[in-house]
């Protein structure tokens, strides 16, 4: 298995865990890596990881503006962090502005924000 540090993470909010597990793994040659259907599961590629986050899953959630996030809209790249509450701090303090707030989930804590262009990016503090 690739170390963890050397793959690539992309989030894909799916509408079925289960069915985006056998598409990619049935047509893609992906291999499932972890699997806590329905509210997530990731599978790889080589360094390629791809997070695939249902309805139930902490990156599905209802954000503070109301707007939920939707396959489609959301993808983002998926930053892992060593502290998410430094660089929030860090980030904010550099005038960044933030699409969501700190939330936690089975794997760990995130929060997503926008690059210029309104790309959406996804700082990840694993759970320890």
């Amino acid at each position: 298995m690739t170390a963890e540090l050397d793959l690539v993470s992309v989030r894909y909010l799916v509408d079925d865990v289960d069915a985006a597990i056998a598409f990619y793994t049935r047509h893609f040659g992906f291999v499932v890596r972890t699997h806590y259907s329905p509210a997530f599961a990731d599978v790889t590629r080589g360094n390629l990881r791809l997070l695939l986050s249902g309805p139930a899953s902490s990156a599905g959630r209802t954000l503070p503006d109301g707007s939920r996030p939707v396959p489609g809209g959301w993808n983002r790249i998926h930053l892992i962090v060593e502290d998410i509450d430094a660089e929030v701090a860090r980030l904010r303090a550099e005038g960044v502005a933030f699409r969501s707030d700190v939330i936690d989930g089975p794997g760990g804590r995130q929060i997503v924000l926008d690059d210029p262009a309104g790309n959406p990016i996804e700082l990840f503090q694993p759970r320890t």
